[in-house]
């Protein structure tokens, strides 16, 4: 929509009040929300001013003035207020200088669509995140200078079989086979049926729901693929709609990595190809009925995924799923069909249209502007260095001897590896200035001071039980 059809699109709809979001630093969603008679249509050339010292890792006080602007073609009536509610995802702007500014992860996903049309290569990627998340009935937790806890329940979880519910009716999720038995086992069908259709009232084409592998209530739905800046867009009302959604029905959402103990933890695999003059550029007659392009995009992904860690994989948590020996697929390698390496090409069509290629160790605690952006600047420097992917790993990796395997590099077993390995290597990123300096220079601040150090000030449960008594 343009801005004259965003105004009938108001009247059209009864709009009351107008919501504006836009994303923290991190990644999380921030909004204010004004009366509908105070909506003009200037706002889209001045935007409404706000303190950006008060949003993580942005402004410090001196400077806090900032201004955000809604992009017109992002109006939507919000499907979760009560009140009719028109809502934009929004750009945000420096007021002395008018740009947009740099630390706005929005604008970091617009830099990286109009790079890949600068280089030739083409000129649309598609994103296909498959996010899973845990569904719980209570969650609690607190740390402090003398205690430190957490507690989490599901009405599905596995170590629910002996509770007195009465009655208790016995159909719990055993650990790793949630994937994917019918009702009564799984109790939360209508519950994701709902977060669909509010999904598609804003525009997200679902492709599929379903319980996901772990006990307690994991779950996935999956959106079909679009270009990056959109999917970036859908990913944050995917998260809105879910825990809304799941709140209605007195139950709570997460998208921690690894919040269930012994069981599989929670990722976003991340389909991605690209296009030119609509036409598909992953397809080919080579490995995996892929193209010479599709495999330099590979060994870019693989040669860089240390550092994409650090935007992939951006918790401290990430790196509880993120474990040698186990299914999460740290292993640096690629395949057809092996779901243990970190990159897949799918392989359930032949059609060009749908050939891509499949990164599995993201999670859906990353921001996704940053995510998808950084792992395409990856592709695009492997396809522009030609760099060489070596071969594919069709064998289980966990079958592989140790001398084997120790062949096999690795992506970041911890946070502070991961950024790091961002140090280091980050001069693919900073390519027609989708990242800038400042953007990587932040973020390894942010995250370093602010997760990683916490973490190692704070004794855990498992501490006491192994050093108590040393």
């Amino acid at each position: 929509m343009d801005v004259k059809e965003v105004m009938q699109y108001a009247k059209d709809n009864n709009a009351r009040m107008v919501d504006y979001k836009f994303l923290d630093f991190i990644g999380l969603w921030q909004h204010f929300t004004t009366p509908i008679s105070q909506f003009e249509e200037d706002i889209f050339e001045d935007g409404l001013g706000f303190d950006g010292s008060s949003i993580r890792g942005w402004q410090p006080i001196h400077a806090s003035d900032m201004v955000v602007i809604p992009d017109p073609t992002t109006a939507m009536m919000d499907p979760i207020m009560e009140v009719p509610t028109l809502s934009f995802i929004c750009n945000i702007f420096d007021p002395i200088t008018k740009e947009p500014y740099s630390r706005d992860p929005r604008y970091v996903a617009q830099k990286a669509e109009a790079y890949l049309k600068s280089t030739g290569i083409g000129d649309q990627i598609f994103i296909g995140p498959e996010p899973e998340f845990f569904i719980f009935d209570d969650v609690r937790y607190s740390e402090g200078a003398d205690h430190s806890f957490f507690h989490i329940d599901s009405e599905e979880g596995a170590w629910n079989s002996g509770r007195e519910e009465v009655p208790n009716l016995g159909y719990k999720t055993k650990h790793k086979q949630g994937y994917f038995p019918v009702a009564p086992t799984d109790t939360q069908q209508d519950l994701r049926t709902e977060m669909c259709l509010v999904m598609e009232e804003v525009g997200i084409e679902v492709e599929c729901q379903h319980h996901e592998v772990a006990s307690a209530g994991q779950a996935e739905i999956d959106m079909k693929f679009t270009t990056l800046l959109k999917m970036g867009d859908q990913l944050k009302w995917y998260k809105y709609i879910v825990k809304n959604v799941a709140r209605r029905w007195n139950k709570t959402v997460t998208f921690m990595p690894k919040p269930v103990m012994g069981d599989n933890g929670t990722g976003m695999h991340v389909h991605q190809s690209i296009w030119k003059d609509g036409k598909p550029l992953f397809a080919g007659d080579g490995y995996g009925g892929m193209s010479e392009m599709a495999m330099h995009y590979i060994g870019g992904i693989l040669k860089h995924a240390r550092a994409l860690n650090a935007f992939t994989n951006p918790t401290t948590n990430s790196y509880k799923r993120l474990v040698p020996g186990y299914e999460a697929p740290i292993n640096l390698a690629y395949s057809s069909r092996n779901r243990s390496a970190s990159v897949r090409i799918p392989m359930y069509s032949s059609s060009p249209k749908a050939k891509r290629i499949e990164v599995r160790f993201p999670d859906p605690s990353c921001n996704g502007y940053f995510a998808f952006a950084a792992m395409m600047m990856a592709g695009l420097d492997g396809i522009q260095n030609k760099i060489d992917p070596g071969e594919p790993l069709d064998k289980d990796i966990y079958g592989l001897s140790p001398e084997e395997l120790a062949k096999v590099p690795s992506a970041a077993g911890s946070l502070d590896e991961a950024l790091e390995a961002l140090k280091d290597d980050h001069e693919f990123l900073l390519k027609g200035d989708v990242f800038t300096e400042d953007v990587i220079d932040k973020w390894i601040e942010y995250k370093m001071e602010n997760e990683v150090k916490e973490l190692r000030l704070r004794p855990t449960p498992k501490e006491f039980d192994l050093y108590f008594d040393c």
